[in-house]
């Protein structure tokens, strides 16, 4: 097989232009951001939006929500369904039988991290008030919660999951941000239900979803973007032929996507726009990856505690061209778009950087109607005027 070597710079472009982030945005609304990014993570964390609502805000800029609701939720028929890919997400409806390998997986191990006293009574009660009412949030069959905090499941709620982890049950839909639990056979066309491929050869499918996401990857970069062993992808990527190629700076032989590098943007002087990029953003949530293609180290501090937090509670990075050259804290307060903090990174040009913080700032205010940009910290504080001056807000 040809192999060559590939800057960092190109793959670095590559994986931007793949996802969807340099050059021309997507064409085709929110069902593109799908397309391109083969899965968009589900979180409970609502600072300016929720994760998939970011996602969909950096690749194709104000969205209307509602919009976002349709494209992911809208039906019958429908277009997605959750499931955990590298974490819970929104997944093409079409990949349904790629995931048998998962739910059967699931179905072997057992549990998960919920104990029910009585498991199979609970999911018989669950599949029977859907067989009778049709589809139900955990709160319709009974409730979610036993009234704790964070995790304390109840009952119905942690038969529901289970049932949707081994694909008893299936959520193609939401009501207030809930899950909607439904049968299969009622939810999903009969060609899904009928088409099972084995293990390999559907790990072997997501994989190169995976690849063509990310454009240039590692083994290590496939297997964590579509939650499998590291092994398993190395052996689905030598299946499927993909090119390898040696990138400068990797310790590890990664893989293109056909056509990836020679996406114009990758090859040409396109530009980004500045954008804030959520935490769960799938350019972002690998951390390793993150760090190895942008020199940019990112943790979520949503559950550190305050006093030990370093850039916030949710820090989100600002992407600009195709550097990351900042991160911002966002919130809101009083009507107004709130950057409790911000860092620019080091070795960044400040004005230019102030620039792109200042317009992904203004940009995330449109959104959510927020009347000004307030801010808090500056770092380094020589870069409090020049952003000061962008934003019109007081030193």
């Amino acid at each position: 097989m040809r192999r060559e070597t590939v800057s960092a710079r190109q793959a670095r472009r590559a994986q931007l232009a793949s996802q969807g982030l340099l050059g021309r945005r997507p064409a085709g609304g929110p069902a593109s951001v799908l397309a391109l990014t083969r899965g968009v993570q589900l979180d409970t964390i609502s600072v300016l939006a929720r994760a998939h609502e970011l996602v969909a805000l950096a690749r194709l800029g104000p969205v209307d929500r509602r919009r976002l609701e349709v494209a992911y939720w809208g039906g019958p028929p429908f277009s997605a369904f959750e499931y955990w890919y590298h974490a819970a997400c929104i997944l093409p409806l079409e990949e349904w039988p790629h995931f048998e390998f998962k739910r059967k997986a699931m179905r072997a191990r057992g549990y998960r991290w919920h104990q029910a006293a009585d498991l199979e009574k609970a999911c018989a009660a669950v599949l029977c008030e859907l067989a009778e009412r049709g589809p139900l949030t955990a709160k319709e069959l009974g409730g979610a919660k036993k009234g704790g905090p964070w995790w304390d499941w109840s009952e119905v709620k942690i038969a529901a999951e289970w049932l949707l982890d081994i694909g008893e049950v299936v959520c193609t839909s939401r009501r207030g941000f809930q899950r909607v639990y439904d049968l299969p056979a009622r939810a999903l066309p009969a060609h899904l239900l009928e088409a099972a491929g084995d293990d390999e050869a559907s790990i072997a499918h997501l994989a190169g979803r995976a690849l063509g996401a990310l454009g240039v990857a590692t083994p290590a970069d496939v297997a964590s973007y579509i939650g499998v062993k590291q092994a398993e992808a190395a052996r689905a990527l030598r299946a499927l032929g993909a090119e390898e190629v040696v990138v400068e700076g990797w310790a590890q032989r990664a893989y293109v996507a056909a056509g990836a590098l020679d996406l114009p943007a990758v090859s040409g002087r396109a530009q980004a726009r500045p954008r804030l990029l959520s935490p769960f953003d799938s350019l972002v949530c690998d951390r390793r990856r993150l760090e190895r293609v942008f020199g940019f180290h990112h943790r979520l501090e949503a559950y550190v505690p305050r006093p030990k937090r370093v850039d916030g509670y949710y820090s989100m990075p600002v992407l600009a061209g195709d550097q990351l050259v900042a991160r911002v804290d966002p919130g809101r307060q009083d009507g107004a778009l709130l950057a409790r903090s911000v860092r620019l990174e080091a070795g960044v040009d400040e004005k230019k950087a102030a620039r792109a913080v200042a317009a992904a700032l203004r940009e995330a205010a449109r959104w959510v109607s927020a009347r000004a940009v307030h801010l808090g910290r500056v770092e380094p504080h020589s870069a409090r005027p020049a952003l000061a001056g962008e934003l019109g807000a007081p030193l």
